[in-house]
């Protein structure tokens, strides 16, 4: 049996990462080996620590997007359970890219050297701005060119789901899945909530069907792409959190996320997607922001009172860069001191995306 490969598509903040533990669980469940690729612009992601904290066998693509490093992501691939591929290979491209089909899928059928069995290609939508977008409204929270990247990533998928289904009300789904139709018509669209598992039995079997699948060709804008990306600041930070007493990690979490949220309200800068984790010897806790108008949440709690933590903050956010990072260490100091507690900068990097060039784009 040829080693099955899920790409889970979709912008920043959709919910991909939570989807995509869900589906290694369900998999390896039903007893098959299962290999997780994650991807980002730069080291220290979130993600791969999350999922890594679940026990997942995870590979990264770290520095550039699948597309731009096509060789590393097949060389991930490789490294994926001690020198056999697993039975599924699950891979997250960065949250900000498009043409995937393109640059990705089909050079992974007609240039890698390694037979898969390519699942249709899924997109997760975001709610909190696909309504605003779809409804073309102009406060979506980005500018156009940020939201053509959107449109394009639904444009090109084989299917669309529509996650965080348990957030939403009836009227809102609803409408949701009307505009999808209307603007992207022969496309179906499931209803899921990655926290809840709501609908995911219906993500499996759309996942389990082969045919005429990753095949959706289109013209791409690649200025318009570029500045859309640029358009966004992305800070990378890990930080060491010591204290002499114990403190709540979870509540550490919320107060930095929650800080943060209110500066970038107050500087009208759109969050995209703002991820913190804290992991301790004990456990780990998760928070997160995915848009300004949805507020932050603590998607993992962990429960856990600890003297020290190593705290990743993930930013995506409609600011320059350097606005972006200061805000971010001045809010770690404060939370730091609120707790009494010290804080040493592990590493740290913020930048806008460059400009994506290809490996491959076979059309």
């Amino acid at each position: 049996m040829k080693p099955v490969y899920i790409m889970v598509g979709g912008f920043l903040g959709a919910g991909k990462t939570s989807t995509i533990a869900r589906l290694a669980r369900h998999y390896m469940g039903q007893g098959k080996k299962v290999g997780i690729v994650t991807n980002d612009q730069t080291t220290d992601l979130v993600d791969t620590q999350s999922l890594r904290s679940q026990g997942f066998d995870v590979g990264e693509v770290a520095g550039s997007c699948f597309c731009c490093n096509f060789d590393a992501l097949t060389s991930t691939v490789e490294h994926l359970g001690e020198g056999q591929l697993p039975d599924i290979i699950l891979a997250e491209p960065v949250g900000s890219c498009t043409d995937l089909v393109a640059t990705v899928i089909r050079p992974l059928t007609e240039v890698y050297g390694v037979p898969l069995d390519i699942a249709p290609y899924g997109v997760i939508l975001k709610p909190s701005h696909g309504l605003r977008i779809l409804r073309g409204e102009a406060t979506s929270g980005f500018s156009p060119k940020a939201n053509y990247i959107f449109r394009k990533q639904i444009e090109e998928a084989d299917f669309v789901v529509i996650n965080r289904i348990d957030e939403l009300s009836a009227a809102d789904v609803n409408e949701l899945q009307s505009l999808i139709e209307a603007e992207y018509p022969g496309r179906p669209v499931l209803r899921c909530s990655a926290k809840t598992g709501d609908g995911f039995s219906a993500l499996v079997e759309t996942l389990e069907l082969r045919g005429q699948f990753g095949q959706r060709m289109m013209e791409v804008d690649y200025d318009i792409y570029a500045e859309g990306e640029a358009e966004l600041g992305w800070l990378n930070s890990q930080v060491l959190v010591e204290s002499s007493a114990t403190f709540e990690l979870d509540a550490f979490l919320m107060a930095l996320i929650r800080r943060l949220h209110s500066r970038l309200v107050d500087a009208n800068a759109e969050a995209a997607h703002l991820k913190v984790i804290g992991l301790c010897d004990a456990s780990y806790a998760v928070a997160n922001l995915v848009s300004n108008t949805t507020g932050p949440e603590l998607s993992l709690a962990s429960g856990t009172r600890t003297t020290t933590a190593n705290v990743v903050v993930n930013a995506r956010v409609a600011i320059d860069p350097a606005i972006l990072e200061a805000m971010v260490r001045e809010e770690l100091a404060t939370v730091c001191s609120t707790f009494e507690a010290t804080q040493k900068v592990v590493s740290l990097q913020s930048f806008r995306p460059g400009r994506p060039v290809p490996t491959h784009r076979i059309l």
